[in-house]
């Protein structure tokens, strides 16, 4: 069967790493991490590494997967997936793209598929470069900025330091869902992830 690829959003560099809009990143650093492999320099612009999913709450090791993260600016996402998608041979159907979500209360996972990208700049990419929609993905909500606060500022600062307190148990809710979603189906995966 062929592999799924995971692949987590964010922008690449340490002025980056703790901002908002690298959540899908910080995901699936962790999803790497579960399963015992390190991200690394892969030709395609990204990092990445091949693991074997592990079944929600414990079992046997589930399908062969690809986790990667774009090297490239979250904007320039789409470029990156479609060569990580041709060069193992990874079907739109199979990519899972984690990413921040403005529309979904702090602290939320939610699980769908196609869909509009509501302005997100790197589901826009992907969406061009694959030229369709219809991919799987889990969004992890963020929150609406404060007050008047423009959305973009707000995705680049970093998580405040009762949010990162959070993040203990956001990030691997996260995970868990992923593999939910390669265990069962979308509206089976959903029922149990959207009641978390």
């Amino acid at each position: 069967m062929d592999p799924w690829l995971i692949v987590g959003l964010g922008n690449p560099g340490t002025a980056y790493a703790g901002n908002r809009h690298n959540v899908g990143a910080m995901v699936a650093e962790l999803l790497a991490d579960r399963a015992g492999a390190t991200l690394k320099a892969h030709k395609a612009r990204a990092r990445g590494a091949r693991i074997r999913l592990g079944t929600a709450g414990g079992g046997l090791p589930g399908p062969s997967a690809v986790v990667a993260v774009p090297a490239t600016y979250m904007n320039e996402s789409g470029g990156p997936v479609a060569a990580l998608m041709s060069f193992f041979k990874i079907p739109p159907e199979r990519l899972i793209v984690v990413h921040d979500e403005l529309d979904i209360d702090f602290g939320a996972v939610r699980l769908k598929r196609g869909g509009g990208e509501g302005g997100h700049n790197g589901l826009r990419s992907i969406t061009k470069s694959l030229g369709t929609k219809d991919y799987l993905r889990v969004r992890v909500g963020i929150g609406r900025p404060p007050g008047r606060m423009d959305a973009a500022s707000y995705v680049l600062k970093d998580f405040n330091a009762t949010e990162r307190k959070e993040l203990d148990f956001l990030l691997p809710s996260a995970v868990d869902a992923i593999d939910l979603l390669v265990q069962k189906d979308l509206p089976d995966a959903q029922n149990v992830v959207h009641a978390w």
